[in-house]
């Protein structure tokens, strides 16, 4: 993954803009603020998703899908990437779905241990189906959620992701994937992919991106509890040099 200048200036706003690294007394006071604030509301037009709509479906973050990747997006950064989610979910209690596939049928090994170490404790719906649509137990669970904006994330891009998003999309639900969560088997195969999800009107959008847009206002209780957590992604990506 390649951050240029511009993504990295976008880092270094968002640092300056939340005082991240302020001093132990001005984050304690800032937290203190936050937790007295009404906590963020819808958007305007609704148009900007909130972290009080939304359910994370993960499906098949396995090792074996994880050593196929072979798009723009490398599996390391695709780990991270799925953990700062993870790890924002969690902050923010947005219910999570995790399924792995061929597990149960000797297959294929469970769920990442550094993606399931984040997730410890969750029940792990394992499919046969390629499509995670059209396993009942998986849509049972998204349907207990009681959510209608779902981001997905998914390994690969152009089977596991594309073919359940597409399906939701087709029962009512929005849809919203993360792009640099996701990969393929080439990168022609999760190009495509995400063009099928564009075209079917599934909403794309990167790890970073979408934990401002769940809380949106630095004076939010919601941005408290954020802030840690992307300290914490802002370290890992400089330790890699991306930042």
């Amino acid at each position: 993954m390649h951050l240029n200048s511009l993504s990295r200036r976008v880092l270094v706003g968002m640092l300056a803009a939340s005082a991240l690294f302020a001093g132990p007394a001005m984050a304690q006071n800032t937290a203190t603020k936050a937790a007295a604030a009404v906590s963020q509301p819808a958007s305007f037009h609704n148009t900007v998703w909130n972290h009080d709509q939304v359910a994370l479906l993960l499906i098949d973050y396995q090792d074996e899908m994880f050593a196929s990747i072979r798009s723009e997006t490398n599996a390391d950064m695709i780990d991270l990437n799925t953990r700062f989610l993870i790890r924002v979910a969690k902050a923010l209690d947005i219910p999570i779905v995790l399924s792995t596939v061929g597990v149960q049928m000797g297959v294929n090994h469970p769920t990442k241990q550094s993606i399931a170490d984040e997730l410890k404790g969750a029940k792990v719906i394992d499919r046969s189906s390629m499509n995670a649509w059209e396993d009942k137990a998986f849509v049972d669970a998204v349907h207990a959620t009681g959510k209608k904006r779902l981001i997905f994330g998914a390994l690969y891009t152009e089977i596991c992701l594309a073919f359940p998003a597409m399906d939701a999309m087709k029962e009512g639900y929005d849809v919203m994937f993360v792009a640099d969560a996701v990969g393929g088997v080439s990168q022609t195969a999760h190009q495509t992919a995400i063009e099928r999800l564009i075209q079917a009107g599934a909403k794309p959008n990167t790890a970073l991106a979408l934990s401002a847009e769940l809380f949106r206002d630095w004076k939010s209780p919601e941005a408290a509890k954020v802030r840690p957590i992307t300290i914490w992604y802002l370290g890992e990506l400089k330790k890699r040099g991306l930042q």
